[in-house]
């Protein structure tokens, strides 16, 4: 009789509600945990953040992401940043491109201006000859 008093005492004091509500808790933590290495590992390997690849990593549903709004929050403020970021060097990399063939279209007409120059003393030359050649014929006749 001694064993069923301490069961039942044993089972007053069990609070099934209060254990179901830390087995969540610990659960909540767990995937925030796994979520934020997710995260780290993206960020260290330098690969899209957004809340396909953090789920992918982190091996937890999309839906998951969407119902914690702690990470939620964190997954779309890492997004945006990443965009914000992809767009100042892609900004970059189209002003450089555009230096690089204004460079290119300068020294292309630096070439042409020197080659018509050229062109331009050969004409000249050409009709000097031309003259000599006409005033040599005009005095024979």
């Amino acid at each position: 009789m001694k064993v069923r008093k301490r069961m039942v005492l044993k089972m007053s004091n069990f609070d099934r509600e209060e254990q179901i509500r830390q087995l969540h808790q610990q659960r909540k933590q767990k995937t925030k945990d796994k979520v934020e290495e997710a995260i780290k590992r993206l960020t260290k390997s330098s690969k899209v953040i957004n809340f396909n690849s953090v789920a992918k990593e982190a091996g937890v549903a999309k839906a998951t992401l969407y119902n914690h709004i702690e990470l939620k929050e964190r997954i779309a403020f890492l997004r945006e940043q990443q965009e914000e970021a992809f767009v100042e060097s892609s900004t970059k990399r189209d002003e450089n491109n555009q230096k690089a063939v204004i460079a290119s279209l300068k020294r292309r007409v630096e070439k042409l201006e020197k080659k018509n120059k050229e062109l331009e003393e050969e004409n000249k030359q050409l009709r000097e000859k031309e003259k000599e050649k006409l005033s040599a014929y005009f005095t024979k006749i």
